[in-house]
C-alpha cells in the first residue's frame, strides 16, 4: 500500500514560489515519461487500475508498474501499487507493439497478475503525459514537487509519500500557509486527470 500527501498548487507562480523556497533542500530533479496501457475494451480503467511504463531520465532506467484500488480524500492518498524495473529499450519497444508486454508473464509478476486476475489478453497504449519532478529532503520528509505536462496543459502538485500521513500533511501545510503559497487538496490523481482529458476545476 502507498500512502502519499497529495496537495494541488494552483498556478505556475505558486509551483516557482515553493520550488525558490525549497532550493536549499533540493536533492535531485527527475524527468519522467508516463506511459498507460489498457485493453482496448478498457478493462483496468473500469476496474479502477492503471498499467504504467515510467521512463526516467532520457531511459537511463524504467519501471513497470501495476496501481489498483486508489483512495483519494482530504489530500491523502492510498493505493495497491506493485512496481517491477524494466530494460528501458524493451520498455520502449511496448509502446509500438504493446502486446508485447503480455510476453512477460513468465518472468513479470505484475503481467502475471494482469493475464491471471484480470483476464488480460491484449493490450493497447493509451498514451500518457511528462512530469518534472524535483526532490527536496525537508524535515526529514522527501518532498516531490511537480510539474505535470498533459496534451491539454500543465497541473502544479506537491506529493509526499508518508507513514504518518496525517502528521505530515499538517507540516506541508504548515509550510505553504506560513509563505502565502496557495493549494487545495488533490481530488483527483494523475492518471485520472490524464483520462478526464481535463485539467482539475478548482
Amino acid at each position: 500500500m502507498e500512502v502519499e500527501v497529495k496537495l494541488r498548487l494552483p498556478n505556475s507562480q505558486s509551483h516557482q514560489k515553493l520550488s525558490n523556497l525549497l532550493s536549499p533542500f533540493h536533492t535531485t530533479t527527475l524527468i519522467q515519461e508516463n506511459i498507460f496501457f489498457d485493453t482496448p475494451t478498457t478493462t483496468l480503467a473500469v476496474s479502477n487500475a492503471a498499467l504504467r511504463l515510467r521512463f526516467y531520465n532520457l531511459d537511463s532506467y524504467a519501471v513497470l508498474s501495476f496501481k489498483s484500488k486508489p483512495e483519494l480524500t482530504q489530500g491523502i492518498s492510498r493505493v495497491e501499487e506493485h512496481e517491477e524495473p524494466i530494460d528501458p529499450s524493451l520498455a520502449r519497444s511496448f509502446l509500438t507493439d504493446p502486446n508485447g508486454l503480455l510476453g512477460l508473464s513468465n518472468r513479470s509478476q505484475i503481467m502475471e497478475k494482469l493475464k491471471g486476475e484480470f483476464g488480460v489478453d491484449e493490450l493497447i497504449c493509451l498514451g500518457g503525459f511528462k512530469n518534472v519532478r524535483g526532490v527536496y529532503d525537508w524535515k526529514g520528509l522527501k518532498l516531490e514537487v511537480d510539474e505535470t505536462v498533459y496534451d491539454f496543459g500543465v497541473c502544479y502538485e506537491i506529493e509526499c509519500e508518508s507513514k504518518e500521513p496525517e502528521r505530515d500533511k499538517e507540516l506541508i501545510e504548515g509550510l505553504l500557509m506560513e509563505n502565502g503559497i496557495d493549494f487545495v487538496y488533490s481530488d483527483i490523481n494523475k492518471f485520472g486527470v490524464f483520462m478526464s482529458g481535463k485539467l482539475p476545476s478548482k
